[in-house]
């Protein structure tokens, strides 16, 4: 008879759902978050079962997704009744790499780059790129991003699959990096990202209905999506009654160097411990 499968409890996924609103739309990585918060805290996260862990994940996303299309529903269409050729084109090229990383790289990255050791030295590497793509003085509008610009931001968009990197610090390192100013580069970015989140999103929520989902946990699942569509719309209100993350990226880049070092810390002085498989 095979042990009883272990789940996650219902607090520990609210407090997981909680984090990813502000993570997920501030450029320290909600990916890494949901990996890191347990590992630190000593929840059982890593033990859960692989496809259970990836149905959380997906209602995660899948909750903020749905935050992100009700409060951007404006923007949404805002985008779709002005697509020129131009914007089309950017909109294509910003959007192609993602998706095809998506579909071609997500199931090795899962396998390969998703445990804590691989994903705190993503968060520290994003942060230094991060951090060095914002020390640039920027000069350019958003007004003048061409397909090369559209192209690099996609590019950023689909390396940020890689848990840690984050997806708008990603694009946003390569937009400072490419001349734009801050506002102009978070604006870009913020156009870029939008269709890319809700799609694979939406390609994710797909792919776990396919596998099936784990009977018995719906209401972790539930507690997970729940909080993070609360803590999703919450974040953007009061990003939007700030007129936006459009500050300096300093300290989020150390905010993300201090996670990854307590983190390696934490696995450093695990490292001798009997059954060890974290990559």
């Amino acid at each position: 008879m095979s042990p009883p499968r272990q789940a996650l409890a219902i607090r520990h996924a609210i407090v997981l759902g909680l984090l990813e609103g502000p993570t997920g739309l501030l450029p320290v990585s909600s990916s890494a978050h949901t990996i890191l918060v347990p590992e630190l805290a000593g929840w059982p996260y890593a033990a859960l079962d692989a496809r259970l862990r990836k149905s959380f994940e997906v209602s995660l996303h899948g909750g903020a997704a749905l935050a992100l299309a009700i409060r951007a529903r404006g923007q949404l269409r805002a985008l779709a009744g002005s697509l020129d050729r131009g914007s089309a084109l950017a909109l294509a090229l910003s959007t192609a790499p993602p998706a095809c990383a998506g579909l071609l790289l997500q199931r090795p990255i899962e396998r390969h780059l998703s445990g804590p050791r691989a994903t705190a030295r993503a968060l520290a590497v994003g942060a230094v790129t991060l951090m060095l793509g914002d020390a640039r003085a920027g000069t350019r509008s958003a007004r003048e991003a061409g397909p090369r610009d559209a192209l690099a931001i996609g590019a950023a968009q689909a390396v940020a699959l890689v848990p840690g990197v984050s997806r708008s610090g990603a694009a946003l390192a390569v937009a400072r990096a490419r001349g734009f100013r801050r506002p102009d580069a978070h604006a870009l970015c913020w156009r870029a990202a939008l269709p890319v989140m809700l799609g694979a999103n939406l390609l994710a929520a797909t792919r776990a209905v396919r596998r099936g989902l784990p009977a018995g946990e719906a209401a972790m699942l539930a507690a997970g999506a729940g909080a993070a569509f609360c803590s999703t719309l919450a974040s953007t209100r009061v990003l939007c009654r700030r007129g936006g993350n459009t500050g300096t990226l300093l300290p989020f880049g150390l905010y993300r160097l201090g996670l990854a070092a307590l983190v390696a810390g934490r696995l450093r002085r695990r490292a001798s411990a009997p059954g060890d498989r974290l990559h």
